[in-house]
Order: C-alpha cells, then sequence, then structure tokens
C-alpha cells in the first residue's frame, strides 16, 4: 500500500510540474496551489520544491514563502531552491535569513546551498557576512567543490579583494574554464590590471570565447587598440560582440579607418554594428559619411532603431545640416518611430542648432510625454536664437506643469539671461539653485554670471564674485572676464585674467590674441608686440574657425585661411565679387579690429589682425 501511494504522488508530482511549466500568472499559482493541497502533495519536498522555483521564475517570491511555511519537514531541496528564488529575485537578505535558519535547524547543506548564498553577499557587497559563509562552507569540506569555490572567488572580486580570490582559486584542485574566466574577468572588470590578466590568460589551458572577448574587451577599455587587434587576429574564431567591441575601440580613439576596414570585412552586422560606425563617424565630425552608411544600412534591410536616428541627428546637429535633418525628420514620421522622449529631444536639438526655431517648437507641442532634457533642449533653443524671453517663459511654463530642472536647464536659463542682459533676472534664478532647487551650482554656472555681469558692463562685481566663488575658477570664467574686458576697454582686469589663463591653459592662442587687441584699442603697441613675442616662443597660436554648409544633400566644411576645398578657387572669386558690389553699394567694412603696428623693427607699419 506504501508503495502504491508513493507512486501515486510520484504521479500526482509530475503532472503538477508540467502544469506549473506553463503556469504564467498569479491566479494560476493559486490554483495549482489548490490542488495540492487536495492531493496533499503540499507536504512533499518535490512538489513544494517545483511550486518554489515557478514562483521564482515568475516573482512572486512572497507566495512561495507562505507555501514554504506549511510544509512540515521541507528538505534540503526545498530549502535550496527557496535560497535560489531570493537570490534571484533581488531580495538577497531574504536568502541569507533562510540559510541562517537552515543552520540553526541542522538542515545538511550541500553545493547547491553555498553558491546561491554567495552570491547574495556579492549583491549587498557584505564582506563579513561572505567570510562567515567561507568558514561555514570550510566546517563541511566543500571548499574544493569547483562550483562553490568559483562563486567564492566571484564574491570577493565583486568585494574588491582580488588578492583573496586569487588565494581561492590558486588552491582549487582542478579547475574548469569557467573558474579561469572568473578569476580572469575580475583581473580585466574589477580592477583593470591587464598585466596579470595577460599573464594569466597565457597559463590557461584552454581559452574559449568568453576568455578572448574579456581580454580583448579589457584592452579596448585602457585605450590599447594595438594589443587588442593583435588578439583579436590571433583568436581562433570570431563571433559578432567581439567584432563590436573592436569597432567601438577604434570608434572611440578616433580610428576611423581602421573602423571602416573592419566593418567592410564582418560577415555579419547587426544594429548595434552599424550604430557604433555611425557614431564613430559622427564623433569625427564626418556627417557625409554617417549619412552615407544610414542609407546604406537601409538597403541592406537592417532596420535603424532610436539609437540610430539620435545619432543621425546629433550630426546633422553639429554641422548645421538642416535639410538632411527634415529628411530624417520624415523618415521617423514614414517609419512610424514616433516622438518619445528620445527621439523628440534630438529633433528638437537638431531644429534649435539648425536655427529652424519654429520647427523646433511644432516638434516640442506635439511631443505626447516630455521629460526635463525635452524641456531642456527647448529652452537652450530660444535662447541660443536670440529668443531669452521665450526661454524664461518657458522655463516658468515647465515649473508650473511639475518639472524639476536641473543643471542643464539652468545653464539655458542663465545663458538666456546673459543674451538680453537681464542682470536682475540672472541674479534671481541664480540664487534659486540653492535655496528653492536644491541644485549646487557647477563652474559653469558661475562662468554664466561672469558673463552676464561682465556683458552687463558690471566688471567690478564680476571680478568680486569670481573671488567668492567657492569653486576653482576655470577657463571659462577667466576666458568670459577677459572677453567683457575687450568690449569694455578694462586693461587692468584684463591683465588679471590672463594671467590665470596662462597658468591654466598655456596651448590656447586665442586668449593671448584677444589681450592683444584689448592692448592695441588701448593704444600700448610695445604690450601688443610683447604678446605677439610671447606667442611665437611658445609656438601657440589661435585655434582656427571652421564653419560648414550642406548643398544638396552634402555638407561641405571651411577652415578659416584653408584652400583644401576642390571648388575653393570659385568660392573665393565669388567672395571677392560679393566684396566688390558691396563696396559699390557703399558698404564699410569695420576695421576696428585691425590694428597698424607701429613698433616693427625695421620702422615699417605691418597690418596685422589679432583676430
Amino acid at each position: 500500500m506504501t508503495c502504491f501511494m508513493h507512486a501515486w504522488h510520484r504521479q500526482l508530482s509530475l503532472s503538477l510540474s508540467k502544469t506549473l511549466q506553463k503556469t504564467k500568472t498569479l491566479d494560476g499559482l493559486k490554483s495549482s496551489h489548490a490542488q495540492m493541497i487536495i492531493t496533499g502533495l503540499h507536504q512533499t519536498s518535490f512538489a513544494v520544491g517545483n511550486f518554489v522555483a515557478r514562483c521564482s521564475a515568475l516573482g512572486h517570491m512572497s507566495y512561495a514563502h507562505q507555501v514554504f511555511d506549511e510544509i512540515r519537514q521541507p528538505n534540503s531541496f526545498v530549502w535550496n531552491t527557496v535560497i535560489r528564488g531570493f537570490q534571484k529575485n533581488q531580495e538577497p537578505h531574504m536568502a541569507i535569513l533562510f540559510f541562517s535558519t537552515m543552520r540553526s535547524r541542522n538542515i545538511p547543506s550541500d553545493n547547491f546551498t553555498f553558491p546561491f548564498v554567495l552570491r547574495a553577499c556579492s549583491d549587498l557587497r557584505d564582506l563579513q557576512k561572505g567570510l562567515w559563509i567561507h568558514a561555514q562552507l570550510l566546517k563541511v569540506r566543500l571548499e574544493s567543490d569547483i562550483f562553490v569555490s568559483t562563486s567564492l572567488v566571484e564574491f570577493y572580486i565583486v568585494c574588491g579583494d582580488m588578492k583573496i580570490a586569487r588565494q581561492v582559486f590558486d588552491e582549487i584542485p582542478v579547475k574548469d574554464v569557467v573558474s579561469w574566466t572568473v578569476i580572469l574577468s575580475g583581473y580585466v572588470n574589477e580592477c583593470g590590471d591587464m598585466e596579470n590578466a595577460q599573464r594569466l590568460f597565457n597559463e590557461m589551458p584552454v581559452k574559449d570565447l568568453v576568455a578572448w572577448n574579456t581580454m580583448i574587451a579589457g584592452y579596448v577599455k585602457i585605450g590599447d587598440m594595438k594589443v587588442a587587434r593583435d588578439l583579436f587576429d590571433r583568436v581562433p574564431v570570431k563571433d559578432l560582440l567581439m567584432c563590436n567591441t573592436m569597432l567601438g575601440g577604434y570608434a572611440k580613439n578616433g580610428e576611423i579607418v581602421s573602423m571602416i576596414q573592419l566593418f567592410n570585412e564582418m560577415e555579419e552586422r547587426d544594429v548595434v554594428s552599424w550604430n557604433t560606425v555611425i557614431s564613430g563617424l559622427v564623433q569625427c565630425k564626418k556627417v557625409n559619411h554617417a549619412i552615407t552608411l544610414f542609407h546604406r544600412m537601409q538597403l541592406d534591410n537592417v532596420r535603424p532603431n532610436d539609437v540610430t536616428v539620435v545619432t543621425v541627428l546629433s550630426g546633422c546637429a553639429q554641422v548645421g545640416a538642416l535639410d538632411i535633418g527634415r529628411w530624417i525628420h520624415s523618415y521617423v514620421d514614414r517609419n512610424q518611430f514616433g516622438l518619445d522622449a528620445v527621439v523628440g529631444t534630438a529633433l528638437v536639438d537638431m531644429y534649435s542648432k539648425c536655427g529652424a526655431l519654429q520647427s523646433a517648437q511644432d516638434v516640442f507641442d506635439r511631443m505626447p510625454d516630455k521629460d526635463v532634457m525635452s524641456w531642456n533642449a527647448m529652452i537652450m533653443g530660444f535662447s541660443m536664437n536670440g529668443q531669452s524671453k521665450t526661454a524664461l517663459k518657458l522655463y516658468y511654463q515647465m515649473q508650473g506643469e511639475g518639472v524639476r530642472p536641473n543643471e542643464v536647464t539652468m545653464m539655458g536659463v542663465l545663458c538666456a539671461c546673459t543674451h538680453a542682459g537681464l542682470v536682475n533676472e540672472g541674479w534671481k534664478c541664480f540664487n534659486s539653485m540653492n535655496e528653492e532647487l536644491g541644485i549646487t551650482p557647477k563652474v559653469e554656472h558661475y562662468g554664466c554670471m561672469v558673463d552676464l555681469l561682465g556683458r552687463a558692463g558690471l566688471l567690478k562685481e564680476a571680478y568680486e564674485f569670481i573671488q567668492g566663488m567657492p569653486l576653482v575658477p576655470h577657463t571659462g570664467v577667466w576666458g568670459a572676464l577677459l572677453g567683457a574686458c575687450k568690449i569694455h576697454g578694462n586693461v587692468e582686469l584684463a591683465e588679471c585674467a590672463i594671467e590665470h589663463l596662462i597658468e591654466l591653459d598655456m596651448q590656447d592662442g586665442g586668449y593671448l590674441a584677444i589681450m592683444s587687441n584689448i592692448y592695441a584699442n588701448a593704444g600700448r603697441w610695445n604690450d601688443v608686440a610683447k604678446v605677439r613675442k610671447l606667442m611665437s616662443e611658445k609656438g601657440v597660436d589661435k585655434m582656427r574657425g571652421c564653419s560648414s554648409i550642406a548643398v544638396n544633400g552634402e555638407v561641405h566644411e571651411f577652415g578659416a585661411g584653408e584652400k583644401i576645398h576642390p571648388q575653393s578657387e570659385e568660392i573665393y572669386k565669388m567672395i571677392n565679387e560679393i566684396s566688390r558690389q558691396l563696396r559699390i553699394a557703399g558698404h564699410v567694412a569695420s576695421t576696428a579690429l585691425v590694428h597698424l603696428n607701429r613698433v616693427n623693427k625695421r620702422g615699417s607699419g605691418v597690418l596685422q589682425d589679432a583676430d
């Protein structure tokens, strides 16, 4: 009779297990629980263990806990399943609590118990609790179990103790590929120790794809693409993840030729591959190539995602390629991407930077859900396009709709005040950061205030404001003061500002060029000569300006004084013709910033443009 009952329970348990695998809701779990009670399976460890496992998979550990409490004599299998469930469902405290209760009731722990308890300790970064678990597994002589010892190595790595992790690893009698990979990943990902990682990698008896990927990703992370490429070329089998990692490394380091070459050689590409290359091209301001690749992506039947669209729009915003940006916008509409916060904000940003403010506002108004970044983009758009009062109005509307401003918001607001010369409004907004919004101003916010005060002619207040800053002023702060001194002809404060700028950034000749202008405007030609001599001795020069224009979908870039454009001859002819027509029409060019240097050693005047 007993054998018959066991067989019957076994059959019911198997049937319940099949039913549970199909269960996907809490109501389904409750129905299965009712059947367990009716059949008496709620007191069998096999059935309860399977039920707890299904509760864990569906994220209902509180219900699993209730069912567990009903069983009178759960065995190790049930305890382990509950501990595993809590750990997998981000309840590490409960996993450790159950383990402690298990120990107090003298329920034997085994090699299935400790790995999940150790992972719970890892989740909590609780080194002391992990040390206690380590002591417990030593008592039951499980330190040599490969599953347990590998989990122990992983725990010490997560807690930042590579020394003990390596010691535990070295004491494993028979290591498998997983244990090797875990310690290798620790050296690479947790502490960036590529030297020890390389030694360990060389010692590995079997190097699987995970190990190769780990090493390549490690060298890519530290920017050593030469070693990364060497490993990449040596790997027996390359997967898509590895290729994408290399693409990302080349993109990050600006090695565009190598990136494109590898991309073209890849037999398989996913959307991540395409996005990485497009992003790399945009970062290097090769927007034409990025757009071409975007078109090619569609021809290869790879559907762009939000990341693709946002990246291309970012490129259009960089170079002011409005026509291309509008085409991307139409593509978004045609393919029903929707104006979510990410894509919508990218469109607002693109239109704003291209000067199409009405289009930016149209997109902003149509967005169903706006986050703080969406508001920031529109506020900054109004600000950079001279619509300061509208920017401030939108700022107050933002607050009225319950969207809390952040640091970026306040940059846009302060810039708007600067452009419009709204000193009182600027002070009000700046002071509200700490007092009302709980935002600690950064050095960039202080720079905006210096710019605001300086442009308004309040140079003394601007200097005193810098002196009272709780942060160390950077080049932007002193540069703002220098620019204001140029506008208002204050040589004394300009000299103070340039001293700090030279200390902070000797390589930027733009500041020295401005100082040269200030001296020239004041008629101090000896000082002009000294500044020019200093620039010559230090080998610094003002960074040349660059502009771009999109014509028929192609972006053309021009650098100041450069003649590398294939149509440069025709372009300069047209510029000269425009200048001639302007002179005929009576236009007189401003020569305020073109100075006659009367300190030339030979006594002859030399025209110098300090800008």
